[in-house]
């Protein structure tokens, strides 16, 4: 982590400084050293958030006062974010994307993991709920460094940055599980305290390269540009279903991805096992991004929704035909899949459903909804695993995939029978 860091600093002062009026001067150097910051910041943040997902499970299931809360701090860190998702993207539209990131990274991130590290030595439950708040909060401002990399970037280098952002995820695979394992000793006076520690400093680093982003100023709306109304807009069956895709496989990803280190431990594995079994998971959840796009394009989302509901199915069949390292391999590593099919077919179909004007409303709505169903699944998790099992666990999660296959048809079927109707009514006509 710290060789990363070393390189990000060495790329982005080994450069000549340049202010934000020299951007037309040389956008080439600028716009890869902006999209560098990103990228390092991303994998920072990316492992916080592994870290929190592999190890606070765990942490809370030792503080908390009954077993079914063990999940909590993780759902509240969800909630955090929820509810910080757009005052974040107020506040930066008031001050910018430069100090909203160094906010985010400096109350959430380093004030986050200093405060956990305290709540686990004073053995506070609530305590480390309230820092869990503080690490959702850093991930609601978070959230915007991909929207950040389209602003910095020239729009041939577009998605290309943003192929490189998503590549912190992949970084953060590995690292993440690694600080929830390896760093867990680090204080021998605080167990399991470390790991909040090494959040801690990655966000004061982060703070430092998040100070060197220079950000083109937000452009102003088109004169005489106009928008529809939200209810008009969720009207449409592609938002409908594109909301319930994403919204649901990530609530399904997150509710079983949280009780996983629960069902390991309970199981005797190991730490190192369980951070194992989480790195291949987020490698599962980030690798596909770099051809799920291409997929998409060459067979419809269409059919990418339904793949990714298939590969639900088949977690579910792993987790409940046994509980080896294998079972829980194959099924974590085709749940991370089943949600990247679902949630990049979503976003694809999302984008079709609104104008330039009314992006903005209609992503916060859908971020919203998902956010708002992923606290739901990681604060159920816990209670669900301690009260039905892992297998049983699994299994409820036929319904909700159920859901996402039929809106799905539901729509293909709609979208067959429009052009049917166009062609008839131009008939009578």
């Amino acid at each position: 982590m710290l060789a990363i860091a070393r390189l990000a600093v060495w790329y982005i002062y080994a450069r000549p400084a340049h202010s934000w009026r020299n951007f037309q001067m040389a956008p080439y150097h600028l716009e890869k050293r902006n999209v560098a910051i990103l990228v390092v910041s991303q994998t920072f943040f990316m492992v916080a958030a592994i870290t929190v997902m592999t190890l606070s499970g765990v942490v809370g299931q030792q503080l908390s006062p009954d077993p079914g809360l063990a999940t909590l701090p993780i759902a509240i860190m969800m909630l955090g974010t929820v509810v910080s998702t757009l005052p974040a993207s107020l506040y930066m539209k008031r001050v910018g994307r430069r100090r909203g990131f160094m906010t985010g990274a400096s109350i959430g991130g380093a004030a986050g993991g200093l405060l956990s590290f305290t709540a686990i030595a004073m053995e506070s439950f609530w305590l480390f709920c309230l820092a869990s708040v503080l690490l959702g909060l850093y991930q609601g401002f978070a959230m915007y460094y991909r929207f950040a990399a389209v602003d910095v970037a020239s729009p041939a280098f577009r998605s290309r940055a943003i192929s490189f952002v998503l590549a912190g995820g992949v970084a953060a695979a590995f690292l993440g599980p690694w600080n929830a394992s390896m760093a867990t000793g680090l204080i021998e006076a605080v167990p399991s305290g470390g790991p909040y520690l090494i959040i801690a400093i990655l966000a004061l680093l982060a703070m430092g390269l998040l100070s060197q982003l220079k950000v083109p100023p937000a452009g102003e709306p088109q004169p005489g540009e106009t928008t529809r109304p939200m209810s008009a807009i969720a009207m449409q069956p592609r938002f409908q279903v594109a909301v319930i895709a994403g919204a649901v496989g990530y609530a399904i990803m997150i509710l079983v991805m949280t009780a996983t280190p629960l069902a390991m431990r309970s199981r005797g594995f190991e730490m190192a096992q369980v951070a194992m079994i989480m790195q291949w998971h987020v490698l599962g959840m980030y690798v596909p991004s770099f051809f799920t796009g291409g997929l998409i394009a060459r067979f419809g989302v269409g059919r990418i929704l339904l793949t990714g509901c298939l590969l639900l199915v088949s977690t579910v069949l792993i987790a409940t035909l046994g509980a080896s390292l294998a079972h829980f391999w194959f099924a974590l590593v085709l749940l991370g899949v089943g949600w990247n099919f679902l949630f990049i077919g979503g976003s694809t179909l999302l984008s079709t459903v609104h104008s330039e004007a009314e992006r903005g409303k209609v992503q916060g709505v859908n971020d919203l909804a998902i956010f708002v169903l992923v606290a739901i699944g990681s604060l159920m998790s816990g209670s669900l695993l301690h009260h039905l099992g892992w297998e049983t666990l699994n299994l409820m999660m036929l319904a909700p995939i159920a859901l996402v296959v039929l809106a799905t048809v539901w729509l293909r079927m709609n979208m067959r029978m429009a052009p049917v109707s166009a062609a008839a009514g131009a008939g009578e006509s």
